[in-house]
């Protein structure tokens, strides 16, 4: 039996280990809202936060009757997004990548992943349109967007071009960003008129505000 000494130290190891592989699993990450403080957004064409967002129990969410979009501070290439959302009754928003200035609004120049109540909202009827969708391009190859109340979790993975959305931990869209696949699905689809669609190699993060109330939590991104 080893003394109690030799025991303690090891169980310390053992400790410190587990510290330092949690610490490392951290490592890159940066909190755009932990529940209390926004960090590293914005609104979009605005130089601060815009009023139409309020922190309301360790959420970030619009104003009822008020929105506009954010977008991060910071553009992004190859990165890695995560996040809650969830909607009131036939709520719609969009969370947006490799988003410019360039147009009046920000999904002239950036893809969309859909948040929506499917079952309320009629973009729901359409599965292009509905719930982890790459917004009027590739439908996901399932639904499982939960109901109305409760929150949805995203992850958004881009890494030489290849975008994969995650919803409630399956990978629902995936495809070659700037693809001549991507070009030929644009062509047909109301992108076709929008000279800035896709076309930046990086960008802004964004989330839609204005199309009513939304609550987003636990939003962190990384550089890959």
């Amino acid at each position: 039996m080893e003394p109690e000494e030799i025991v303690m130290k090891k169980w310390s190891l053992i400790l410190m280990s587990l510290i330092i592989t949690g610490c490392a699993s951290e490592a890159g990450w940066t909190v755009l809202f932990d529940g209390e403080t926004v960090k590293g957004l914005r609104g979009y064409r605005m130089d601060g936060m815009p009023d139409s967002w309020e922190i309301v129990n360790g959420t970030l969410k619009t104003k009822p009757g008020t929105g506009h979009d954010l977008i991060s501070t910071e553009v992004y290439k190859n990165f890695e997004l995560e996040l809650d959302w969830k909607v009131p009754p036939k709520g719609n928003s969009g969370i947006f990548y490799f988003a410019t200035e360039e147009g009046d609004y920000i999904w002239q120049s950036a893809p969309e992943m859909q948040v929506l109540d499917d079952k309320g909202h009629t973009d729901g009827k359409n599965t292009l349109t509905s719930a982890g969708a790459l917004y009027a391009l590739i439908a996901p190859s399932e639904s499982i967007v939960k109901p109305v109340g409760e929150f949805n979790s995203v992850r958004i993975k881009v890494l030489d071009k290849k975008v994969a959305h995650w919803l409630n931990g399956v990978k629902v869209v995936e495809y070659t960003y700037q693809s001549s696949e991507m070009w030929n699905l644009a062509k047909v689809s109301k992108f076709n008129s929008m000279p800035n669609f896709a076309k930046a190699s990086e960008g802004h993060i964004g989330l839609q505000g204005d199309h009513g109330e939304i609550w987003y939590r636990n939003i962190r991104i990384r550089k890959l």
